[in-house]
């Protein structure tokens, strides 16, 4: 049976999506991986095509995707669990009925913030909504400066409010916007970089809580 990972949060910006290609690509070199865009706005879907573009010979790990949703998305779930060892789920910016669902599937829920107050604050309903279905939740830095006061605060605040973050985060850097604008994952286009080292840690830590 798939493990099912759902990216959430109800604030724009934080990443949600790029994290979720990045990601896919990361777990894709060693397990059957699917991507799910369940959000409106489609930004996943735009990536996968530009993906599925790339000229004959471009050197890239095969991936499943769907943007099923709606009343479909259940069965759609239940479909990609039997062909798939992972799911990798984009979920809404909003705890609507889709938001619902993907988390109840999760196995985990990992919500991308910057480090500042209204990243945490707004991803207050979804760590709410996510305790409701008890499920794992994890917060993950992204665009997080390591040097940061700010950042060294908000983990604290974090710790202190007994939420779970995850130790790896991933840095302020171009590689991961520009890998995504070509349809690639970090791993794939510059693995070598100092993007594709915070990448590769945060795989491995998150594979580690998947067991």
């Amino acid at each position: 049976m798939a493990v099912v990972l759902t990216i959430a949060q109800q604030k724009g910006g934080a990443g949600k999506t790029t994290l979720a290609a990045h990601l896919g690509v990361a777990f894709a070199a060693t397990r059957r991986v699917a991507l799910l865009d369940i959000d409106p706005q489609k930004s996943l879907a735009r990536w996968f095509a530009l993906r599925t573009a790339l000229p004959a010979g471009r050197e890239r790990v095969p991936l499943g995707f769907s943007d099923v949703s709606g009343w479909r998305l259940r069965a759609e779930l239940d479909r990609l669990k039997r062909d798939f060892d992972m799911i990798l789920i984009d979920s809404p910016p909003e705890i609507a009925t889709d938001a619902r669902t993907a988390l109840r599937a999760a196995d985990l829920v990992l919500v991308p913030i910057q480090p500042s107050p209204p990243d945490l604050w707004a991803a207050e309903g979804t760590l709410a909504l996510a305790a409701s279905e008890r499920r794992t939740v994890h917060l993950v830095f992204n665009r997080a400066s390591a040097a940061s006061r700010l950042r060294q605060t908000m983990a604290a605040d974090i710790a202190e409010r007994g939420l779970a973050l995850l130790t790896s985060a991933l840095g302020n850097r171009a590689g991961f916007a520009n890998a995504f604008a070509r349809g690639l994952g970090i791993s794939e286009a510059a693995p070598n970089s100092r993007a594709g080292a915070e990448l590769a840690a945060l795989a491995e830590e998150i594979s580690g809580l998947l067991g």
